[in-house]
């Protein structure tokens, strides 16, 4: 808050006193007060003012710390709550030193008529200081004033969308947001209300890993490439897990290898320093296996691909030197609060492999180890991977902002480093087996319709589960779907009843498109017994397409989803006698 601000507040105090006070807080804070207000607990007000709301808030039997800058308005507001448990602090954003000496963390923290004080350089930092003060579950409540300011106070221009942002940045989501037009009936005013929550699954595992991303050093962009790859699997590939033993499941440590592979190999294609000492280098970059992989590119580090030759051979010692890497390095420094106790158990493999022809298949990427994670941490990730990657994304992108070499780097080139290469639609290999089994006169149908799709005809690929909630663009995935049946199912998820009425025609889809070879099967299998939760290593078609059911309803249960369906639906019998069944 700017000095002009703090002298408008101190030389108006008593005007102040009663403009807020001729106003309830339950008029005021209406839209979530009711359903928000927690039962017990502990409540922040930043920017108390002089007091209304914390002391209704003392009033409900919360404990309350009050922050206020402003002298004049902080005096009245000790008056008002005199009678009352209210602690009082002289403090101010973006530091918040005082409150953070208080070493205490919040249920609900109100920032009412704050934000728009706020400098835009200075909200960033802010924000990251008042995530930190809340407890898992608790809820940060911010009211965005839009209007001009009416006298020598200070006011920036707010929004939701600059919210969300730094709410994704921080590991937090948005749960609620309001609009109320201005109580004191002011015609350019308006208000909006944003409740940000940080989540809590139960078992303390979603604090613990924000915490690991954004409060400990340790291993630095090894910490973060871990996590990160992590992350990855547990939201895109659930059918990567081992088993389960007690608290902890067991994945194939060459799955995570080779998605730190495909992670950091943009970054070195452009000269991106990775760590303080720039000289130092990175210890899986080796002469004997990183440097010979010339002609690879990221999207290669693919489940499901083959290598042969001399490729095959760099990528093996690659694979494994990153194992060790691994090992020695973030799975060793990342622990458990409190203790040397590692959070993650890695144990490498000296099983030989073949290393002249290497498919990335799960058994293969077993064979080079496994890393044992945590149940309560596994959970977590798979449920709540869409929030916490780009807290990671963000923290790795910055750490290499402040390295020497990076420094003249802008941070949005830097990220475009960190984006997934598959985070898009990628569809040509499906449009290519279409195309070809249509010149061939091989009969397709659009898989929802059961109508007919015809050569030279436009037509979709259609993600099963939509690329924009869930982004996979494996085999088992894309379906031939006529373009406006595409239009129309859009981000839906197929309703349980449409996706049995079209098991026939994705079955033949399936087998058409991707049995045709060895190769197109390995790939096709692959790629499913790693995505579809509880498939394992299957040669069964109709294994997947069970495997598929289940992962709908995980995906519709854990996001939400609409549903898509069409009536009337094609019968089975009617799709059958399509296929010639």
């Amino acid at each position: 808050m700017s000095d002009n601000t703090l002298d408008v507040y101190n030389a108006n105090a008593q005007d102040f006193e009663d403009q807020y006070l001729a106003i309830s807080c339950e008029s005021v804070h209406q839209a979530w007060l009711a359903d928000h207000l927690p039962q017990q607990g502990r409540v922040l007000d930043v920017g108390a003012g002089v007091g209304r709301d914390a002391l209704y808030f003392a009033q409900k039997g919360l404990d309350v710390v009050a922050v206020e800058p402003a002298e004049q308005l902080r005096l009245r507001g000790k008056s008002l709550t005199k009678s009352i448990s209210v602690h009082w602090v002289n403090d101010s954003l973006p530091e918040l030193s005082k409150v953070y000496r208080l070493q205490m963390k919040f249920d609900l923290i109100l920032l009412s008529a704050v934000w728009m004080h706020i400098t835009q350089a200075q909200r960033a930092r802010a924000f990251r200081k008042l995530s930190n003060l809340l407890k898992p579950g608790g809820k940060l409540i911010i009211s965005l004033r839009h209007g001009p300011s009416p006298d020598a106070r200070v006011m920036y221009p707010v929004s939701i969308d600059e919210l969300n942002t730094l709410a994704q940045q921080s590991g937090l989501t948005i749960t609620f947001l309001g609009r109320d037009e201005d109580q004191l009936e002011r015609p350019e005013v308006f208000w909006e209300t944003a409740i940000i929550g940080l989540p809590d699954d139960g078992s303390g595992a979603f604090p613990l890993i924000r915490t690991i991303l954004i409060n400990d050093a340790k291993a630095a962009t090894y910490k973060l490439a871990l996590m990160r790859t992590l992350l990855r699997i547990a939201d895109g590939h659930p059918g990567a897990v081992l088993r389960y033993e007690d608290d902890r499941v067991i994945l194939p440590l060459g799955l995570v290898a080779l998605y730190w592979a495909r992670q950091y190999m943009p970054l070195l294609q452009a000269g991106l320093q990775q760590n303080s000492v720039a000289s130092k280098g990175l210890a899986f970059v080796k002469e004997d296996g990183w440097l010979q992989l010339g002609g690879i590119s990221a999207q290669d580090f693919a489940v499901g691909q083959r290598f042969e030759g001399e490729q095959a051979g760099a990528l093996h010692r690659t694979l494994k030197h990153i194992c060790t890497t691994i090992r020695d390095n973030p799975a060793k420094f990342i622990t458990h609060p409190g203790t040397q106790q590692p959070l993650f158990d890695v144990s490498t493999s000296r099983t030989p492999i073949q290393q002249q022809s290497l498919n990335l298949d799960l058994k293969t990427l077993h064979q080079y180890g496994e890393i044992a994670i945590p149940i309560r941490v596994w959970q977590t990730m798979s449920q709540y991977a869409c929030w916490i990657e780009p807290v990671a994304i963000q923290e790795w992108a910055q750490l290499m902002q402040r390295f020497s070499d990076n420094q003249s780097v802008a941070l949005h080139t830097i990220l475009s480093k960190l984006s997934w290469i598959d985070a898009k639609h990628a569809t040509h290999y499906a449009r290519q087996r279409v195309d070809q089994l249509l010149a061939q006169e091989t009969p397709l149908h659009c898989v929802w319709s059961a109508k007919p799709l015809r050569l030279n005809q436009a037509y979709a690929i259609d993600h099963c589960l939509p690329f924009a909630r869930w982004p996979n663009n494996d085999n088992w995935n894309l379906l031939p779907s006529h373009t406006q049946i595409n239009l129309s199912k859009s981000d839906k998820l197929p309703s349980k009843d449409l996706l049995l009425h079209a098991k026939p025609l994705i079955m033949d889809w399936w087998q058409r498109a991707w049995s045709e070879t060895p190769v197109q099967r390995s790939i096709f299998f692959s790629q499913a017994s790693l995505t579809l939760p509880g498939l394992g290593v299957s040669e069964s078609m109709d294994d997947v397409f069970e495997a598929l059911q289940l992962q709908t309803s995980r995906i519709g249960d854990q996001q939400q989803l609409l549903w898509f369906d069409i009536s009337p639906k094609p019968t089975l019998m009617s799709a059958g006698m399509m296929l010639g069944i």
